[in-house]
């Protein structure tokens, strides 16, 4: 069901699993080509949940347990999907275009904006359904931020993930990675 390798994956509070994947063998170079985002449901079931995304990168669910919100790299947008009582997606639509953007992992807050971070950015950006962009920090010099989430005793601590690349070959014979923080006014919401 999933080519390439697994990205990201977001569980609901009723157990249901949603699994993002490249779709081709980034790493090995081969051509971008659309992926399948899956479902694995509580009893281990696996299907696809929605088809032809691209690059399927970091995911949230609301806290109210009804929008799934999708991150598509290659195409630079965030989608939404309601969440059925069985864990089927429908009614796909955009929920912000983010021209320039490669969003990788990501956490949803209370205000029901997104912090991402942007792979091809170097850089995390706060993003609001229909408008876009309206925030960024951008990173140390020398490393690029590949996951971020909100964190902390009140929620107002913005974890990323950053390092000098995201090459699993250079990545893993190094040590070169880092945790960075900063605190932001609205706290963590909804899943992860």
């Amino acid at each position: 069901l999933c080519t390439g390798h697994a990205n990201d994956m977001v569980v609901d509070a009723r157990g249901h699993a949603y699994v993002g994947n490249f779709g081709f063998d980034l790493m090995g170079g081969a051509a971008p080509a659309d992926a399948r985002l899956a479902h694995v449901a509580p009893d281990g079931t696996v299907r696809a949940a929605a088809e032809d995304l691209a690059f399927p990168n970091g995911m949230v669910i609301t806290p109210d347990g009804s929008t799934l919100i999708v991150g598509e790299s290659f195409a630079n947008r965030y989608t939404a999907f309601t969440i059925g009582g069985d864990g089927s997606l429908s009614d796909r639509r955009q929920w912000a275009a983010i021209p320039g953007v490669a969003p990788d992992g990501c956490g949803l807050d209370a205000e029901g904006a997104i912090w991402a971070a942007d792979a091809a950015g170097a850089r995390v950006v706060r993003v609001v359904e229909g408008t876009g962009v309206v925030d960024e920090i951008a990173a140390p010099e020398g490393l690029g931020i590949f996951a971020c989430m909100l964190g902390g005793d009140d929620g107002r601590t913005l974890l990323a993930c950053a390092a000098p690349n995201f090459l699993e070959s250079e990545r893993a014979v190094t040590r070169l990675g880092r945790l960075l923080t900063t605190t932001v006014d609205v706290p963590h919401a909804g899943l992860p």
